[in-house]
């Protein structure tokens, strides 16, 4: 099936809501980002998660789907267009590559006869969906083949699901080996460990728990209790126990023979020393019963907090009770944070864009206080940062701004984690570092919170934390991914870094682009420094400065002289057949990752002076900028995260997201806007394919955010680059009870996006940058005159490059 549904149907439960109030999720498409550029599948796209969530929520209940053409599939958020349905579980991820993480703690409707059915082989009960599927804030529906009319919800521990059975006898499995397999496997597939199913008298309520381990962060094995409930009291509920077999790899690998059947009986199964599946099956024959209802909490520390997490949470079999709680949370503590006019005269569909991004890059991370199972339960702990490297650039500048709160209890759970295991992660999930993609980008998070003044944050012990990743090389992991070095946490190619001055591409992966990143996470430690321990920071603002060292100035390319080159350990470079638009895979093995060495020429926001220097002076620096964004520029295959792009500017992948705004740094910034704004209107849509890639986490929800906001963060510093907004007046609640005004005066058509003037607090504004404290801290009003002539309004300083430093 590959038609979806976004507000069309459940709207009864609107009526409740305040007339007053504006109902900012009506403008929520969750389906944004569920399809690639092969329509119907999920390949190429955002792989976000369809289903129900509250912001930042542990719980996101929706369905676990397979597709069976591996060459073209993904699965990270459970949801595919057209994927078989293979259970309703608890835990997803959204808008993340690599291998799926979760898909547990699962139910799955069956619905008549069950003589075909072996509950230890999925492809015997996969289900395909028919007619169209559902999704508004807070709300999924979909329809099976088999006739089951599902339809989900959520709160933050804890989840109701709602199953509408045709005649007959009516079945709901519970496989606790149930998880999201890989599509090819490899190192980072899941893997069942173990597990527990317990009926009490009668069946209506199980508990148990699941041990899950691997996925994308390589994680050891995580346990999750659950405590279910189901409205009806079963007519039978039996629990099974079955040989530890992987029916997804059998499906792939043509093994001989079928899965072996389960063993029914008990009312308690263990997963034992054999590590068996184990799960339960409850059948409903009463031919009165056509509605079963299921509620499902879930902890990480026992079956009894489980079980409080589903009573105190969904207090009612009302499924719409709980949407009513959710659309509630989600307009107050997220949409109403950015308020624009929503009458008539409004663009609906940038209306949609706005409020749809604000919801995907509120998916994650996952707030767990009070859920840490691995030590005291005493500061704050999150979970799934997947991952810092993706959303450093410009998703926590706009967390620090309108979720202050939510903000510090992720940089004080990334401190503990230090704490308690060593380093900072740049990737967790699973309650487990990994993987690190570059350099250790909690530097750069904690960096930008300090420069910006976030309260409540040990910074002594932040900077400690930093220093780890500075000076300390972590244990080689040994991972497939990458064998050289850790990819488990901290900077793994350090053993360069620090006696060489830059990453070499003979002795380590990813060469270019960890030195450019370790540059940045150097600079970081430098501004923190300044306050907590200023004896060092002219120390790492050098060693800021050693991407330098890896700039060769006679590398020339398409008519541009100068860019970053592989060097090898002996201190020479190697050009051989060097070409600095050509990137091998971007991948782990390759000298840069996700991004030519050409685009990641691009990447020193810290020291943007000397860049700009190197590249042989503005007028230079612009020409290559122009470059880039031209078409059929590209020389590298970009695979399913840049389909359909030509140029050598790549929106779809984090290193080139600050690129379109550089012109601002050589008093260009009327091209910034067209640059930027053109590729917003490219690849960005309300569609199911409407992102260009991995959404990865909300991190191009959130760089369309500030494209939308009209300002855009340089990281680690307390600067925002002017840009263009798209609405007439926008409002922000900013630092929990301040309103920053950003006004746009001439938006009378689809061309009048060009800045003519700007007035900050009624002043004339010649720079084209604000710093954090002119209006982020105790807001302000910016004032924008707008119209189709591209104008060169500024004439004050460009933006300061604070790294600025010559080796």
């Amino acid at each position: 099936m590959t038609s979806v549904n976004f507000r069309l149907g459940t709207l009864i439960w609107l009526s409740s809501l305040v007339v007053a109030q504006v109902d900012y999720s009506q403008y929520v498409n969750p389906f944004i980002g569920s399809e690639g550029p092969f329509p119907g599948l999920a390949f190429g796209g955002g792989d976000i998660f369809v289903g129900a969530a509250l912001p930042f929520g542990v719980v996101k209940v929706g369905i676990d789907t397979y597709e069976q053409n591996v060459s073209f599939s993904t699965l990270n958020g459970g949801y595919t267009p057209q994927g078989r349905v293979t259970a309703i579980s608890m835990m997803h991820e959204s808008g993340t590559g690599g291998a799926p993480k979760y898909g547990i703690v699962p139910q799955m409707p069956l619905a008549g006869s069950l003589a075909t059915v072996n509950v230890l082989d999925n492809t015997t009960y996969w289900q395909q969906r028919v007619g169209n599927d559902t999704a508004n804030v807070g709300y999924y529906a979909t329809k099976l083949e088999s006739g089951v009319s599902v339809q989900l919800s959520a709160s933050r521990h804890s989840g109701i699901m709602e199953y509408a059975f045709p005649a007959g006898d009516k079945h709901i499995l519970v496989d606790l080996s149930h998880y999201l397999p890989s599509e090819t496997g490899g190192s980072d597939v899941q893997f069942y460990v173990g597990g527990e199913m317990d009926l009490q008298p009668g069946g209506q309520i199980y508990t148990g728990y699941t041990t899950i381990g691997g996925g994308w962060s390589e994680s050891a094995p995580m346990t999750v209790y659950f405590c279910g409930e189901f409205d009806h009291a079963p007519d039978q509920a039996n629990a099974f126990s079955g040989r530890l077999t992987d029916p997804i790899a059998r499906y792939h690998t043509w093994s001989d023979g079928p899965v072996p059947q389960a063993t029914f009986g008990n009312l308690t199964e263990t997963a034992g020393p054999l590590n068996n599946r184990v799960g339960a099956l409850f059948t409903w024959s009463n031919a009165s019963v056509s509605t079963i209802k299921s509620r499902v909490g879930i902890s990480f520390i026992s079956a009894d907090k489980a079980c409080a997490f589903k009573n105190s949470e969904i207090r009612s079999w009302n499924l719409n009770d709980t949407v009513q709680a959710a659309v509630s949370e989600w307009n107050q503590d997220v949409f109403s944070k950015i308020r624009v006019p929503t009458d008539s005269t409004q663009n609906r569909t940038n209306l949609i864009l706005l409020y749809s991004s604000l919801y995907f890059m509120h998916l994650m991370p996952s707030d767990r206080t009070g859920e840490n199972p691995l030590w005291p339960n005493i500061e704050s702990y999150w979970d799934d940062f997947y991952t810092l490297w993706d959303i450093f650039r410009c998703t926590v500048s706009l967390y620090h701004l309108i979720q202050p709160t939510y903000y510090q209890g992720m940089i004080r759970a990334l401190i503990d984690i230090w704490r308690w295991e060593g380093f900072m992660p740049d990737g967790r999930s699973g309650n487990y570092n990994g993987l690190v993609q570059g350099g250790s980008n909690a530097d750069n998070v904690l960096a930008d919170a300090y420069v910006k003044g976030l309260p409540g944050i040990n910074w002594t012990a932040a900077y400690q934390a930093m220093l780890k990743d500075a000076e300390v090389v972590p244990y080689n992991t040994f991972s497939y991914t990458d064998f050289t070095a850790s990819v488990k946490e901290g900077r793994g190619a350090l053993y360069d870094w620090i006696p060489l001055g830059y990453v070499s591409s003979d002795r380590s992966t990813r060469a270019i682009s960890r030195s450019v990143e370790y540059a940045l996470n150097d600079f970081s430690l430098s501004q923190v420094a300044r306050g907590v321990a200023p004896n060092d920071t002219q120390k790492y603002l050098a060693r800021s400065a050693q991407w330098q060292n890896i700039w060769n100035a006679n590398v020339t390319h398409k008519n541009f002289t100068g860019f970053l080159a592989p060097r090898l350990s002996n201190g020479t470079f190697n050009l051989t057949d060097y070409n600095p638009a050509l990137c091998g895979g971007c991948e782990w093995q390759s000298i840069t990752y996700e991004g030519t060495p050409f685009e990641y020429s691009f990447t020193i926001p810290h020291d943007m002076q000397t860049l700009i220097q190197f590249m042989g002076g503005s007028a230079e620096f612009e020409r290559r900028l122009d470059y880039i964004f031209q078409p059929n520029t590209s020389e590298q295959n970009l695979g399913a995260n840049g389909a359909g792009i030509t140029t050598l500017m790549n929106i779809g992948n984090e290193p080139d997201f600050a690129t379109p705004y550089e012109y601002n740094y050589v008093g260009k910034q009327y091209k910034s806007v067209m640059r930027a704004r053109s590729l917003a209107n490219q690849y960005f849509h309300n569609a199911n394919y409407g992102v260009p890639g991995n959404s990865d986490a909300g991190a191009l929800n959130s760089w369309l955010i500030w494209q939308m906001l009209g300002l855009y963060p340089v990281v680690t510093q307390p600067v925002y680059l002017i840009q263009s907004p798209w609405f007439p007046d926008i409002n922000m609640t900013i630092n929990g009870n301040a309103t920053l005004r950003i006004m746009a005066n001439g938006l009378d058509n689809a061309n009048s996006y060009y800045v003519q003037s700007v007035t900050v607090n009624g002043r004339p504004w010649t720079q084209n940058w604000l710093s954090h404290g002119d209006v982020m801290v105790n807001g302000g009003t910016i004032v924008f005159q707008m119209g189709s002539q591209q104008t060169m309004w500024e004439s004050g300083n460009v933006p300061p490059s604070p790294g600025h430093y010559t080796l």
